[in-house]
């Protein structure tokens, strides 16, 4: 087997020194343009491509972001991976992008395995609601930024949207509609998402005088379009079914969409749906998807900016900040007012 080309075997063949090659790569402006022209060539002529390890031992740091979401499944984590990834490569950086798939457990070897690659930092969704493995990560002394989620600035720097007001957003559209029967279809309670946007939903209940006892839940084991099925069907099994259905992301909307077009319900006839997020599919469904947007990928740059300014030393003092994001609602063809 072939060895692995070397900086050394550069420098023989172009008849300069290790440190000349060095400068071509990391401070071209340093040499003279005859020898870096030589230089690039026999790069290119060996198939050189340098170690980032060794670049990382020598320098102290890495040139690599680590992003860590909840559900690669999910478009809107998709986007904001997109949003991170442009300003990474805009600072010359590149992204590890990975997948907890809401596991606490999977989530904790993906930190353990960030520490050990001393990656430059890590923008993350947490999966563990007990906050354990971020608290034990933080002690690697790697900075990281919370996405999606807010916390106090003592914890560290986050980017969130406003899911209490997005709730209430989707909750009042319906309620303006003339819906006095919503039902609140969401993940897990435990994740602080599900938990604001029904706040929001029972906000604007009170707003307009209905007890809470208007706002139905149904509370699914995952936020996918599966789970959305199965809240479809067992809405459909309820005696009075609500004429309305706020979810706590488009996919459970595409899912209990998807079980009332099969059962023949007519939405928005019937029934009026509004999603979360905004998603690319939500345009696209049999029946237009009113949503509540989210500024993804915004989330994700403005994430990777923030850490950026704590890892790039020539910026200077770096302090915490929570950024907070506004929705948006935007209404197309599965809500309209009932009976209409």
């Amino acid at each position: 087997m072939d060895r692995t080309v070397g900086i050394k075997d550069v420098a023989r063949r172009a008849g300069v020194s290790v440190g000349t090659v060095s400068n071509v790569l990391n401070r071209p402006e340093k040499v003279s343009e005859p020898t870096r022209v030589r230089v690039r060539a026999v790069i290119d002529e060996l198939g050189f491509v340098r170690s980032e390890t060794a670049r990382q031992l020598r320098v102290g740091t890495s040139r690599i972001l680590a992003v860590l979401v909840l559900d690669m499944a999910n478009p809107f984590f998709v986007a904001v991976a997109k949003g991170a990834e442009r300003a990474a490569r805009e600072a010359g950086l590149g992204v590890m992008l990975c997948n907890s798939a809401g596991s606490a457990t999977e989530e904790a070897e993906y930190l353990s395995l960030f520490a050990e690659q001393r990656v430059r930092g890590v923008l993350l969704t947490p999966a563990d609601a007990t906050g354990r493995n971020v608290r034990d990560f933080a002690r690697q002394n790697i900075p990281f930024v919370h996405v999606d989620r807010a916390v106090p600035t003592a914890e560290g720097c986050s980017v969130s949207v406003d899911d209490v007001t997005g709730g209430a957003l989707a909750v009042r559209h319906l309620l303006a509609a003339g819906h006095r029967s919503v039902t609140y279809v969401s993940g897990p309670m435990d994740l602080p998402q599900c938990r604001d946007r029904r706040t929001g939903a029972l906000a604007a209940l009170r707003e307009s005088g209905l007890p809470e006892r208007a706002l139905g839940h149904l509370e699914t084991a995952r936020l996918d379009v599966a789970s959305g099925i199965d809240a479809g069907a067992r809405l459909l099994g309820l005696a009075v079914r609500p004429t309305a259905v706020f979810c706590a992301n488009d996919l459970l909307a595409l899912g209990v969409l998807q079980a009332m077009y099969g059962a023949g319900v007519n939405v928005p006839g019937d029934v009026s749906i509004v999603g979360y997020d905004d998603i690319e599919f939500a345009a696209a469904a049999v029946v237009p998807l009113t949503s509540v947007r989210q500024p993804a990928e915004q989330m994700g740059r403005t994430a990777a900016e923030m850490l950026l300014d704590e890892t790039e030393p020539d910026r200077g003092p770096h302090t915490h900040r929570s950024v907070v994001l506004r929705p948006e609602l935007v209404v197309r063809g599965s809500t309209r007012h009932p009976g209409r």
